[in-house]
């Protein structure tokens, strides 16, 4: 599978790189969890916390900056607290930058080396986009750009989710936009197909540009496979103010539910102000991707020494 994957990206010109692994600075995200670690030898004087990497997205970014054209990585990437039938803390991931393509031109990308990954493995019906939108209403009957908190609650009930009880009266309508998908949505997206999810609500476009309407929504999209998340991409945000905002705004909500603050990665802002090109990325799990060819029932199937063996 790793052969395919860098014959597909040679056969485009696709320049492959490498990026470290530690850095002084993190993801923000509060959804998102580093390992840290410290260093103590010669270069800083009373030792350095370093992070283990959640993504290799920051450091490729800056290369992008400086002018390396389209690029992709296969790497191993750790994301601490997570374990269980999908998700094992340390993974490989394929992640690549296409400069000059909008989020639309990488779905088709996506697709084809996707489609030439498990063609021996899982025969596949014509592919399907769905918007954030189209996904709600055909799976819960409401419009997600414009219920309250009360609607998505009762569709919760209604689908006996027991959602936690601080949930009951909480007015962020993210949270129960992400309930429900995980719940109702996800588990039925991509049977017997590659199904897109794309435009999601702005509050979640994290990295990626807004596009201005009613409501504006994020040039983002995943994909999913048997009802499993493979891939997340986006039409990357390249103004540095912007991003330094919304990096602000995450590490004020880390604070708040009493995760670890991190360091904003200044050298990638920089970057960004020196000139991002225009350019889309995407993020892709090579585990799932050997799990969903082997049929496997977990991750940890298709890892030689997952966690518990580690």
């Amino acid at each position: 599978m790793l052969a395919s994957i860098r014959a597909f990206f040679s056969e485009r010109g696709v320049l492959e790189v490498e990026t470290p692994c530690l850095s002084a600075a993190a993801t923000p995200d509060p959804a998102l969890l580093s390992f840290t670690t410290r260093y103590t030898g010669p270069l800083f004087a009373h030792g350095q916390t370093l992070y283990l990497h959640t993504s290799p997205e920051f450091p490729m970014k800056r290369l992008l900056a400086a002018g390396s054209g389209s690029i992709y990585q296969v790497c191993r990437v750790f994301r601490d607290g997570e374990a269980g039938r999908v998700h094992n803390p340390e993974f490989t991931l394929l992640e690549w930058y296409r400069t000059d393509f909008d989020s639309v031109q990488l779905m088709a990308e996506v697709e084809a080396l996707v489609r030439r990954l498990l063609h021996e493995h899982i025969m596949l019906a014509p592919s399907e986009k769905l918007s954030y939108r189209e996904a709600f209403q055909r799976h819960t009957n409401l419009d997600p750009h414009m219920a309250t908190a009360q609607d998505f609650a009762q569709v919760a009930r209604a689908h006996e989710i027991h959602a936690p009880p601080e949930m009951l009266t909480h007015a962020d309508v993210g949270i129960w936009r992400d309930l429900l998908l995980t719940h109702l949505i996800e588990p039925r997206l991509g049977q017997g197909r590659l199904t897109f999810l794309y435009d999601y609500p702005a509050s979640q476009a994290s990295l990626a540009r807004v596009r201005p309407g009613s409501p504006p929504l994020a040039e983002r999209f995943e994909l999913y496979v048997k009802g499993i998340e493979l891939a997340n991409g986006f039409h990357e945000l390249a103004d540095a103010s912007e991003q330094r905002t919304r990096f602000e705004r995450q590490l004020h909500a880390r604070l708040v539910t009493g995760r670890p603050a991190v360091e904003l990665d200044e050298n990638l802002l920089a970057a960004l102000a020196n000139g991002l090109p225009d350019c889309s990325g995407v993020a892709l799990g090579i585990d799932r991707l050997v799990m969903l060819a082997s049929d496997a029932r977990s991750i940890s199937e298709a890892i030689a020494f997952p966690l518990d063996r580690a």
